[in-house]
């Protein structure tokens, strides 16, 4: 500011010479005197137009410190108001999440029905930095009870401890960590109305169990899951491993099962992924000559690769197979039992939140594929997905069912909406 002063004088006193040179032929020059004390006059102002700028200086700096200390006031009353709006208790690190999601489905064809396939409730609790709770209430079929269509599940409920850095230990009712619907299955996240056939009858999703996992990563590249948990009962569904599950009630627990995942990620947008499991009886027997030891090896890819500056091109494949131990399960054809798809797809972002894709899936999945007959079941399906909003996305997909033993066909239409929160 004391700058600009001083160049507005020095233009003043520049204009006042010209003035006076202009006006030569009017009056004399003045003399040595009289300019000495227009000089005097002048630095006189200049002087007190510092003092005035240093007053304002101080002023506006004390202005700027208050609006500060303002500022971090009203910062640490925020963070107050979060805390009591999270926990109920100012002062607690403590905070309460609460998030969910559903789907609502039309199946044309032989079908011809709309069902509201899953509402589910997420809640969650962080204890401390390194205490955390993770719950999962389901409702499907939209009405729960004796002898309605529905049912009330809870899909989740553990602790989870982080034991350092890159590790951490999880233990309750959890998912087990095996393909790649199993634990993530929003509907925003995966193509098509209905999940995919191979992972819902040989994974088979959504599966879950009570046990304890450790998690972390080996290094920047890999990541691992290992997990001791309850496992599946097929007394009286004959080796049918989708029936075996029993959703932690009340579940037999006499064989442990044990399960590992190791999952590569060193180029961003590709995954692989190779989980195996091992239990010593899926009948859950005492008698040693009915126990049935099973396995399940199952390998997985999902890419997401951009092609363009909102073009990005998808690939998830998935190859799963059980061998079952039992006399009798070979005598069904069912002590093999396995499944592969593959689905390629191309989404395009439309804006920031907007954005449509295109997918075609083929699906082959064989529960008896032990025997000598044609008994597998092979599915094509293609359709669209539309996102308004990254969480929300309404589908339309087309499906053809080849039945096993060449029983038919059921083509038909499926739409959906789902959402996530």
């Amino acid at each position: 500011m004391t700058k600009n002063i001083l160049k507005m004088t020095v233009s003043t006193l520049a204009f006042s010479f010209a003035c006076s040179a202009s006006g030569a032929f009017a009056q004399d020059m003045p003399s040595k005197e009289e300019m000495w004390k227009m000089i005097l006059q002048q630095q006189k102002q200049i002087e007190k137009l510092e003092a005035l700028s240093g007053i304002a200086n101080k002023k506006i700096e004390t202005t700027a410190v208050k609006v500060a200390q303002n500022e971090e006031k009203i910062e640490a009353t925020g963070n107050a108001i979060d805390q009591v709006g999270n926990t109920g208790s100012a002062g607690s690190n403590a905070s309460t999440t609460i998030g969910g999601y559903a789907e609502l489905h039309y199946n044309g064809g032989e079908k011809d029905k709309i069902d509201l396939h899953r509402y589910v409730l997420f809640v969650g609790h962080e204890f401390n930095d390194k205490i955390r709770f993770y719950s999962e209430l389901e409702v499907e079929h939209n009405i729960a009870g004796h002898g309605k269509v529905g049912e009330v599940e809870v899909e989740q409920a553990f602790i989870e401890i982080d034991l350092n850095k890159n590790h951490k230990a999880s233990l309750g009712v959890q998912l087990i960590p095996v393909g790649m619907l199993n634990e993530t299955h929003e509907p925003p996240t995966f193509y098509g109305v209905e999940r995919n056939n191979v992972e819902k009858n040989i994974i088979p999703a959504t599966w879950w169990e009570g046990g304890i996992k450790l998690s972390g990563d080996l290094n920047e590249d890999f990541s691992y899951d290992l997990m001791m948990h309850s496992g599946l009962d097929t007394t009286g569904k004959s080796y049918k491993i989708r029936d075996g599950r029993k959703k932690v009630g009340k579940a037999p627990w006499k064989n442990s099962a044990f399960t590992a995942r190791v999952s590569w990620h060193a180029i961003p947008g590709i995954q692989v992924g190779a989980s195996f499991q091992y239990q010593t009886d899926i009948t859950q027997s005492s008698a040693a000559d009915e126990n049935a030891s099973a396995t399940l090896f199952e390998i997985h890819t999902d890419i997401k690769r951009a092609v363009s500056e909102n073009g990005t091109i998808g690939f998830r494949a998935l190859f799963a197979q059980w061998n079952v131990n039992a006399a009798q399960a070979e005598l069904i054809g069912r002590d093999t039992q396995r499944g592969w798809y593959v689905e390629p797809s191309y989404k395009i972002a439309l804006d920031n939140e907007h954005a449509v894709g295109i997918f075609a899936r083929y699906s082959k999945w064989d529960n008896e594929a032990g025997d000598n007959i044609d008994s597998a079941y092979k599915q094509t399906t293609f359709g669209i997905n539309y996102w308004p909003h990254e969480n929300v996305v309404l589908k339309l997909d087309y499906q053809i069912d080849n039945f096993a033993n060449n029983a038919g066909e059921d083509n038909r239409i499926n739409l959906g909406v789902g959402l996530q929160f």
